[in-house]
Parts: C-alpha cells; sequence; structure tokens
C-alpha cells in the first residue's frame, strides 16, 4: 500500500479495539455464516450536490434500476445473498468523500465500496478502502490522476482499490483526431486548474503539453488558476496574444461559464473549444444558450455505444432512454459508467471464492473479464496496476432544432462506436 493517509483507524484495528462496542470479527462472521441469506453490503459515494453534482444527476435512477436488478439477490457457491447498496454524498468535498468512505467503513461495516466521479471523489474515496483494506472499485476519473494523485507506484500500486476509465493519453488522442480534421492554426490555449486533475492534464510529462508538442501544437499555458475563479481576463488575454485558433483544458461547469462570458465580452473568438469535465452535460451546455453551440469535449459513453448491459441486457440507447422518460431530462455519459460499477459488483459478487472475505473478492475483482454497457473491463489489459481502460472518442454539441445534440465526430481510437456528425467551426 502506497498512500496511508486516512482520516479513521485502520478497520481492522477498529473492530478489535472497540469489543465494548462491536462484535468482534469473528463473531461477525459466524453471524453472516449461518443467516438463512446473508447480506453482502456495497458503499456508493458520489457527489449529490455541490459543483460536481452533474456527474450525479442520474444516481437516483442508476440506483433504482440496480436495486430492481438486485432485488433477487446474487448466487455465490450455491448460496443466494442479498445486495445492500447504501449510498452517501460526498458534497463535491474530497475532505467530505473521505469522511463519509469512511463512516461506510468503519459505521456501515460494507463489505465493498465504489465510487464515481473526478479524483476530488474517487481518490479520496481509494484512499480510505486501501488504509483500511477494503475492496473497492471506482470510475469516471482519468487513470493517471486516479493513480498518481495517490502515490502509485508502477510495478506495486495498490493492494484493495481499481479502476476502470480512459486515461490522458485517450483524450489527447481524441482531441488531437478532432482537430486534425479542422484545418485550424495550431496554437492551443489551456485552461487548467489547480486541482488534481488540472494538475494532471497540464504535466509537462504525463500531460497534455509533451504529445501535444510532438504533434506540431505550441500550447500556450499561463498556469494554474483557482478553482471557482472569477476572473480570467489574464488567460484570455495571453490567448489573444498568442493567435489562439483552439482553447483546451479540463474545468467545472461554473469556471467554463466564467472563462466563456468573459472570452466573449473581452472579444476573444477561437474556432475550437474543446474542454474536459465541464462541458459533458447537457444542463450546462443549454445554460450557455446559443453561445453553447458548438463547444467539444471527449465522449466516454452515449446511445450509440454499441454496448449491453451485463446484468439485464438493456443497450446503451435503452438506458439513455429510459433516463429520458423517467425524469424528462437528456441522457448524460456518467450513467453508462454509475451503471457499469454495479454490473462489475455484481459479476465479483458472483465469482469470488468466499464473500466474507476481503483478500477472496480483491482476487475476484483481479480477475474480471466482463463485457459491460461501458465496454470490456478486464484488469489484465490494464496499462499499470489497479487499472483497466474504456474506449474514448470525441464529440461536439450541435444544436439540433430546439435542442442541443452530442454529435461524435472523431473515433479513430475506438472505430466501433460509430461518428454520428461531421465538426464544424464555432460561430
Amino acid at each position: 500500500m502506497n498512500k496511508k493517509t486516512a482520516i479513521a483507524p485502520n478497520r481492522r484495528a477498529f473492530l478489535t479495539g472497540a469489543g465494548a462496542v462491536l462484535a468482534s470479527p469473528a463473531v461477525l462472521t459466524a453471524t453472516r455464516a449461518y443467516a438463512a441469506t446473508p447480506t453482502l453490503r456495497v458503499g456508493h459515494v458520489s457527489p449529490r450536490t455541490g459543483p460536481l453534482a452533474g456527474f450525479a444527476e442520474a444516481d437516483d435512477f442508476v440506483l433504482a434500476g440496480i436495486e430492481k436488478a438486485f432485488a433477487g439477490g446474487i448466487e455465490n457457491n450455491g448460496k443466494s445473498w442479498n445486495i445492500e447498496i447504501i449510498s452517501k454524498d460526498s458534497q463535491s468535498n474530497p475532505n467530505r468523500a473521505a469522511e463519509v468512505a469512511a463512516d461506510l467503513i468503519l459505521g456501515d461495516e460494507v463489505d465493498i465500496i465504489v465510487a464515481a466521479s473526478t479524483p476530488d471523489t474517487v481518490n479520496p474515496v481509494s484512499d480510505q478502502a486501501e488504509v483500511n483494506e477494503v475492496p473497492c472499485i471506482t470510475t469516471d476519473c482519468p487513470w493517471q490522476p486516479y493513480f498518481f494523485g495517490r502515490n502509485g507506484v508502477p510495478g506495486e500500486g495498490f493492494a484493495s482499490t481499481y479502476h476502470f476509465f480512459w486515461g490522458l493519453e485517450d483524450v489527447i488522442g481524441a482531441f488531437l483526431d478532432m482537430w486534425g480534421k479542422s484545418g485550424v492554426a495550431k496554437t492551443v490555449g489551456g485552461l487548467f486548474p489547480n486541482d488534481a486533475d488540472g494538475n494532471a492534464w497540464g504535466h509537462p510529462e504525463l500531460g497534455l503539453p509533451k504529445p501535444l508538442a510532438a504533434e506540431g501544437y505550441n500550447l500556450i499555458d499561463p498556469g494554474r488558476y483557482q478553482p471557482l475563479s472569477d476572473d480570467f481576463s489574464n488567460y484570455i488575454a495571453a490567448f489573444k496574444d498568442a493567435g489562439c485558433e483552439i482553447v483546451t483544458g479540463n474545468m467545472i461547469p461554473p469556471d467554463f461559464a466564467t472563462f466563456w462570458s468573459q472570452a466573449a465580452q473581452q472579444g476573444f473568438n477561437p474556432k475550437v473549444v474543446t474542454i474536459g469535465k465541464a462541458l459533458l452535460f447537457p444542463s450546462v451546455i443549454e445554460s450557455l444558450g446559443e453561445r453553447g453551440d458548438g463547444l467539444s469535449s471527449e465522449v466516454w459513453w452515449s446511445p450509440n455505444h454499441p454496448f449491453a448491459s451485463s446484468l439485464d441486457g438493456s443497450s446503451a440507447k435503452d438506458l439513455a432512454e429510459g433516463y429520458t422518460a423517467a425524469s424528462n431530462r437528456p441522457w448524460t455519459q456518467p450513467i453508462g459508467f454509475k451503471h457499469a460499477l454495479f454490473e462489475v459488483v455484481a459479476d465479483v459478487a458472483r465469482r469470488a471464492d468466499d464473500l466474507e472475505d476481503p483478500e477472496a473478492i480483491v482476487a475476484a475483482i483481479q480477475g474480471t473479464n466482463l463485457d459491460t454497457i461501458v465496454g470490456n473491463v478486464n484488469w489484465a489489459n490494464g496499462p499499470i496496476n489497479n487499472v483497466t481502460k474504456t474506449p474514448l472518442v470525441a464529440g461536439q454539441w450541435q444544436k439540433d432544432g430546439d435542442a442541443f445534440d452530442l454529435k461524435i465526430v472523431a473515433n479513430s481510437a475506438a472505430s466501433d462506436i460509430p461518428l454520428t456528425g461531421d465538426l464544424k467551426f464555432l460561430a
């Protein structure tokens, strides 16, 4: 284990030293073993509120569908297990994410913990799971900020925590694929916040600068800004002076809205704007009005992805349309990955040699080879310890009648995901 910063004591030590309050592990094990229908407790942490709430917009819908799929229990070694999901809000705050993860581990005594939605949620939850030796599965965060942001050491990795998503190399490839079709000048303005994502995306060796330079792009990086900044004038001035026709980076929605409004006020009109994180959500694009038309981002998942759920056979289109029918809101990209988290949980629960043994659960996670609604999840094929990757393409928001549609405009790295439109310049 490489990072042991925890806000709570190790669970094993906590349980052993708290006999007056909690039963000892042996008693807990015996109680579960003799229960007619034992229960596997799954903790879930997500940013339901705060600036990252868009990532959790569909949580209620996804969890309702998962609970329905789990209603009949999971069969393991000839015995049926109930699956109990306990979900808690990180409030888009890393400290709060660590607190609720500790509550789930030490208070609710979950057997597995899952989390999603940027390093601000994924990393503190994973760190709590690692120090307490609880199996953990996460997603919705590029693997570099997950792994290196937790002080992971290549070749060693982590003992209990596993992650599936794409990496910065994939998002860079998708962006370059899209920009290469545009014919615009290869001068790019970079917007990178002073947080785990921004520092990873802007890192001189592991982030965008090196591969962009290798493809002939000049990245103008004025330095890190503080999240929830209210003034991007210096960045806009630097981009104008350099003649940037492309702007890229990784931002939370409020920061992009501030930048984009000030860009208009200050007469900065790039031809292509490709921003990670902030531009994933229809609600953000709609809030920008006409200035949302033509903005672009990575596309992790869409109704056009050719994958299906291992739980109920639903296609990506079925899941997306189901959310829209239930909520009267457009689909969002995290829906597929939130669903896939629990596909992996179900698969692990079926295959583990002993669901009362955390090490057996971890071994089952390591042995995963599952086709999910976001693609194949197989930790044997990862780029580094504890990580496996899912496919990534690039898309552009285009006005379609009164609504915006996210068109897939570049798919060189994942040609099985069909193109649905052509890139156009910003007005």
